[in-house]
């Protein structure tokens, strides 16, 4: 079951400049901002210094909403227009591959269906419409 969907921003290197802007614009409440030296460490791909402190995920509250804020990972291509994303979490893997693969249709896959250390299934795509969702499962102990 779909248990949220939010709008997802995402900047251009400056996502800790967005966070303090959408908070004193939007009189936000800045739940969480997690940066990409916040990963855990893998040593097959590890983060570039000029990354530690880019955000990986911000969770801001606007009023009763959701907004969530990523930088985009550098040598990543950025394109206005793309800036916004939906963000849909499900709390069962079973739905959230089934949703992903109806939007995949006609689309393209960004990032396959996949554990994180956030998700126990993860994955992005853009729609055959131009919308680029990024589906999540809750962890067990989430729900």
């Amino acid at each position: 079951m779909i248990v949220g969907m939010y709008p997802y921003l995402v900047t251009n290197g400056n996502g800790q400049e967005a966070v303090k802007f959408y908070e004193a614009a939007l009189d936000a409440q800045v739940l969480s901002v997690q940066t990409f030296g916040d990963m855990p460490d893998n040593p097959e791909h590890p983060t570039p210094p000029e990354a530690k402190n880019l955000v990986l995920n911000a969770h801001l509250k606007v009023g009763n909403t959701d907004l969530m804020l990523s930088d985009n990972f550098p040598g990543q291509p950025y394109q206005l227009g793309s800036q916004v994303t939906i963000a849909l979490t499900l709390n069962d893997a079973k739905k959230a591959e089934e949703v992903f693969n109806k939007l995949q249709d006609g689309g393209q896959v960004i990032m396959a269906l996949q554990e994180t250390f956030w998700s126990p299934l993860y994955g992005q795509l853009t729609d055959k419409f131009g919308v680029t969702w990024q589906v999540s499962t809750l962890g067990s102990d989430s729900q």
